[in-house]
């Protein structure tokens, strides 16, 4: 397996929210984190042209054709985060999950009310990929794009 790393370019916060997160969606993440080899979960949104990066605090979507280069640095952008904590204790297994959804440049709630119902779909598939023993070894590193 070959390890390599990620870019991502978080701009400028233009919104941020609170919602409910499905509490099987916010499992499903959890086990993918928790049986990762390494600190991320790279996943494709392939219907949105996104890709979703797990990792203990958040769930960062990344625009897979905005690229951007700052001190050197080439990478992608992110459009929205979902952050969470996913180590913080719960009561139930089954009860949603609080988390803030923060917008990065121009994009609003239809993106996130979109991936509400393509990432679980996307899970799916994904999901059936690791089944069949295909991983990946990648990590993400995070920097901040400002002008």
């Amino acid at each position: 397996m070959v390890s390599s790393t990620e870019i991502f370019f978080r701009r400028e916060e233009t919104a941020r929210e609170q919602v409910a997160l499905p509490a099987q969606l916010f499992n499903r993440c959890l086990l993918l984190l928790n049986h990762s080899p390494t600190v991320n979960v790279f996943v494709p949104v392939r219907n949105m042209q996104l890709q979703a990066v797990i990792d203990q605090d958040e769930i960062i979507f990344v625009d897979n054709h905005g690229y951007a280069v700052k001190d050197g640095h080439g990478g992608r952008l992110i459009v929205l985060a979902w952050k969470m904590a996913f180590h913080s204790p719960r009561d139930s297994l089954n009860e949603p999950v609080q988390i803030e959804v923060v917008y990065y440049g121009t994009e609003r709630h239809e993106t996130h009310r979109r991936l509400m119902n393509e990432f679980p779909k996307t899970l799916d598939s994904f999901e059936a990929r690791l089944n069949q023993g295909e991983a990946e070894d990648r990590t993400a590193t995070i920097l901040q794009f400002t002008q």
